[in-house]
């Protein structure tokens, strides 16, 4: 593990959060909903950081695991590392979270996260941490215009906020009091993005039973779905390659039995 064992995980302030997140995501945003921030530190500086916190609409994804009550799972909102920490960093920093929370808020028993496959890839540090894969979805919510790349989740989370890119008017103003996020895309000139969204849970209590299908990994490259650092690449592919980094440590499979914000 080399030095990914010194690394140092402790809660941090959230303004302190999101500013690293700004800078170190590859989207440039935070999620309004993260109440829990954890910092990582290697030799007493900041060089990543979680956020965790409710899911934008909770309601849709309490049933993937049975018996969820409201206050018994978190998302994974947003992780970002920068390029100073060492190998298996992450996957270190995510075991060590969970046993963070698992020891002082012992109600939560499931975490949920989501990888984006259009920009940034199809989850391998989630796969390297032991989560399961429970959905993959052909993007159609994520959009690139000048503006910047938007999620519609993003929009529907305030449609009252007025936005700069529709000339000051808000989503709902836009839309005639409608979610339509088609006719948000064609008004700033947008495209959406290909590709696939991927969503990941992960069992803190493995008494809990999930309530979804648990896709095996190599649904990815059935369905040509395979992305790292925003390279379409697949599974197979960064294998023989050999590629130097936490995909080298990600279970090439998983048993199979049977969107919202990536991370």
């Amino acid at each position: 593990m080399g030095r990914a064992k010194d690394i140092i995980l402790k809660v941090i302030p959230r303004d302190a959060a999101n500013a690293f997140v700004k800078k170190w995501h590859y989207s440039g945003k935070v999620v309004q909903n993260s109440t829990l921030h954890f910092g990582a530190f290697l030799d007493g500086n900041l060089h990543g950081v979680m956020q965790y916190g409710s899911p934008l609409d909770k309601r849709k994804v309490l049933p993937l695991v049975t018996g969820t009550l409201w206050n018994e799972m978190l998302e994974l909102n947003r992780m970002a590392f920068d390029e100073h920490l060492p190998k298996n960093s992450e996957s270190r920093c995510l075991a060590i979270s969970f046993r963070l929370i698992r020891k002082n808020a012992p109600h939560v028993k499931w975490i949920l996260s989501f990888s984006d496959g259009t920009q940034c890839g199809d989850g391998a540090i989630y796969r390297a941490a032991g989560f399961m894969l429970t959905g993959i979805v052909e993007n159609s919510n994520t959009c690139a215009s000048k503006f910047g790349v938007m999620h519609k989740m993003t929009l529907e989370s305030n449609p009252t906020q007025k936005r700069p890119e529709l000339s000051g008017r808000t989503y709902y103003e836009l839309t005639g009091g409608k979610y339509d996020f088609k006719k948000y895309v064609s008004a700033v000139g947008g495209e959406v993005l290909k590709g696939y969204q991927f969503r990941y849970i992960y069992l803190l209590d493995k008494t809990c039973k999930p309530n979804c299908r648990i896709i095996p990994f190599s649904e990815i490259d059935k369905i040509g779905a395979g992305m790292y650092r925003g390279e379409k690449i697949t599974l197979a592919e960064r294998r023989n390659k050999s590629v130097q980094s936490i995909i080298g440590d990600a279970p090439g499979n998983q048993s199979g039995e049977g969107g919202s914000m990536p991370t």
